[in-house]
């Protein structure tokens, strides 16, 4: 992936490319023209027609014969909810996010990792609602959030330096760490801790407290955090509400053990 969440293209032959085009047809955020997707596709012109005729055959993208655009089909979406139900914390979270969300009034992420970066899965905003990057369904960075960091830190010492050898470590404020030396150290610290701060990592302004969601045995299922702004709230203020987010976090996990999540 790139600073910016986007991955690379795949070398995993023709499925590996029929991926990468579905997903950059999605990354448009509307419906798109084959002129349009030609200038930024990595593929000849033949190739990307193909893998679009393709896609569209089988309802993973939808064609307009009237505006010529691609846009995501009917069948991506009903695998994207089937997927959302299934593979990840979000149905079994939303009774949880909901209490913690009445109870600090501040905005509320729940995370898991995917290929060593973050994927929002559910939010839930504060009483004064934050100007931020996260929302459910995007990827963020790993090494510069606060749930990001909470769940790369737990990784199996071998998972983790994978994890960090996929991270960008673009340096996206003054207090981005860059290096996975410094990630080593601070990740100690986090451990010890059982919480991760973003003290404006990610975006200036954004300060955040998380805490990961661990399995029986200790492995990462998601990390959850509470998140507010510099102008209203101090990471001072944040951390007094670290009580409430560890005893979220604890009872996420424990309804996720009786669940899908085997160790």
């Amino acid at each position: 992936m790139n600073a910016m969440g986007e991955r690379k293209g795949s070398g995993d032959g023709t499925v590996g490319k029929a991926l990468d085009a579905l997903e950059l047809v999605a990354r448009q955020g509307k419906p798109v023209r084959f002129s349009d997707l030609l200038a930024v596709s990595p593929w000849p012109k033949a190739t990307l027609y193909r893998l679009l005729q393709t896609l569209t055959s089988q309802g993973m993208l939808a064609h307009d014969e009237e505006t010529g655009t691609y846009a995501p089909g009917l069948r991506l979406v009903q695998l994207a909810h089937i997927a959302w139900s299934r593979a990840t914390l979000a149905p079994i979270a939303r009774p949880f996010l909901d209490a913690l969300s009445a109870r600090v009034g501040e905005t509320i992420h729940l995370a898991q990792l995917d290929r060593g970066q973050v994927l929002y899965v559910d939010k839930r905003n504060a009483v004064h609602p934050v100007e931020m990057y996260s929302e459910a369904g995007k990827i963020g960075p790993g090494y510069c959030t606060g749930v990001g960091k909470a769940m790369l830190a737990h990784l199996p010492e071998a998972e983790r330096a994978e994890a960090l050898k996929l991270q960008s470590w673009h340096r996206y404020t003054d207090t981005t760490l860059t290096s996975p030396a410094a990630f080593e150290a601070e990740a100690q610290v986090i451990r010890e801790e059982g919480i991760a701060f973003d003290r404006e990592e990610h975006e200036t302004g954004i300060v955040c407290i998380a805490a990961p969601i661990l399995s029986p045995s200790g492995r990462v299922r998601g990390a959850l955090s509470i998140t507010g702004q510099t102008r209203r709230k101090s990471l001072e203020d944040l951390a007094e509400l670290r009580p409430a987010l560890c005893e979220t976090a604890r009872q996420i996990a424990a309804a996720a053990a009786d669940w899908q999540y085997p160790d």
